[in-house]
């Protein structure tokens, strides 16, 4: 009998015990509430267990306990999107472009903003939304656009505040390892994904904080992880990440609610598109200098291109999950402050945040970009090449600068 109890004991603790492991691993960082209160009904139960309560006395207690706990938790409902004005950059295609369908779709009042006001991407919103949906042309990147188009919405809004601003606008001009990056690529990523948004959330504030509205920004696990090949982008998603969680602290005494978006991988805009990459691998060769080209080779630059292509053609086209995340962050009474969007996200993070670092860095190599052509210089060292090659590569460039 002792056996019996024993075992169901060790059930009972493994049930709430693995509960509240299950409810911080789902939530990340933001559950440690429900964690705590999970932990504290084991607790619960190995008291009573050690006073010798009878098992079924002690379930029985504590699934009553359970019931009266959830009759007395009213359901939280989304707010209504009916009267709130929206924000959102970067509408011409993609994550932008449907959250603009979603929102409008909703009852919200939606701003959206395209590159071109008589591109394909604003000629589908025209057609699709509602009357309430004013398309803007803003390039983030140009302080007078986006002063501008500030304007343009207060006029529309009169005296009622902004509820909420979707930061979506983003480009990954980024091509190869970090050796290998232009200088222009840097400069680019961190010139819209950085500073064009910070432009822009500092412009639209004080609408914000008028309204105690919400602050939704696309970012990327990029920031937070060091993808290979990805050094340029990732960089300016890190210095956005460090801006928002910021803002987030300083916003909260005026009620304004602060959440950040980390989608997983999905096909959007021009990354999408294979003439993209052999734009991008071609504008790479030319500009390398030939010592650099010389010590990488082609090769390891043609296996770079060929595996970014390969990733993209196997990303999910299913945008819902961001949608709906984006969606949420502006109707939830209390939005998260991390929305984990799409498949495989939320493990990448377990891996990053609990495993050695050694681990975690095997995890995105594999995950990402399995390179397996080794670097000329480094081939050469270990006997693995001919200087033949090298040279070869060398003509090739110098033949195709000449040319230019």
């Amino acid at each position: 009998m002792e056996d019996y109890l024993d075992w169901v004991y060790m059930g009972v603790m493994s049930v709430f015990v693995g509960g509240a492991m299950k409810k911080f691993l789902a939530s990340h960082i933001s559950a440690a509430p429900t964690a705590v209160a999970w932990l504290g009904v084991t607790l619960v139960v190995q008291i009573l267990w050690s006073y010798s309560v009878p098992a079924v006395l002690g379930l029985a207690l504590l699934c009553l306990v359970c019931c009266l706990y959830a009759a007395r938790m009213d359901p939280v409902l989304p707010l209504s999107a009916e009267g709130k004005a929206v924000f959102i950059t970067g509408c011409d295609t993609g994550f932008g472009k449907a959250a603009a369908r979603r929102l409008d779709a909703q009852g919200f009042e939606v701003f959206a903003t395209v590159l071109d006001l008589f591109g394909e991407g604003a000629r589908d919103l025209r057609k699709t939304c509602s009357p309430r949906l004013t398309l803007l042309q803003l390039d983030i990147t140009q302080p007078q656009q986006v002063h501008q188009a500030l304007l343009d919405t207060k006029a529309k809004l009169g005296l009622k505040g902004l509820w909420g601003l979707v930061n979506n606008a983003g480009v990954c001009v980024n091509f190869g390892d970090a050796e290998l990056s232009l200088m222009s690529n840097y400069r680019g990523c961190m010139e819209v994904n950085f500073f064009g948004t910070l432009n822009v959330t500092k412009a639209f504030l004080p609408l914000l904080r008028q309204s105690k509205g919400r602050i939704v920004t696309m970012s990327s696990p990029a920031g937070e992880q060091p993808f290979p090949c990805l050094a340029a982008y990732g960089a300016s998603k890190a210095a956005l990440n460090l801006f928002i969680n910021t803002l987030r602290h300083e916003l909260d005494p005026w009620g304004v609610k602060v959440s950040t978006i980390l989608p997983s991988s999905y096909k959007t805009g021009q990354p999408s598109n294979l003439e993209y990459w052999e734009c991008q691998y071609k504008s790479l060769i030319h500009n390398l200098s030939p010592d650099l080209l010389e010590e990488y080779g082609e090769e390891y630059i043609q296996e770079t291109k060929d595996l970014f292509q390969r990733h993209t053609q196997t990303a999910s086209e299913d945008l819902s999950p961001v949608i709906h995340a984006i969606s949420e962050a502006l109707l939830s009474p209390q939005p998260q402050l991390r929305y984990y969007a799409g498949p495989g996200v939320r493990f990448m993070y377990f891996i990053y945040s609990f495993f050695p670092m050694s681990v975690s860095d095997k995890f995105l190599q594999r995950l990402f970009v399995q390179k397996k052509v080794t670097p000329h210089a480094l081939r050469k060292e270990n006997g693995l090449t001919h200087n033949n090659n090298n040279n070869n590569n060398i003509n090739n460039h110098v033949e195709r600068i000449e040319k230019k």
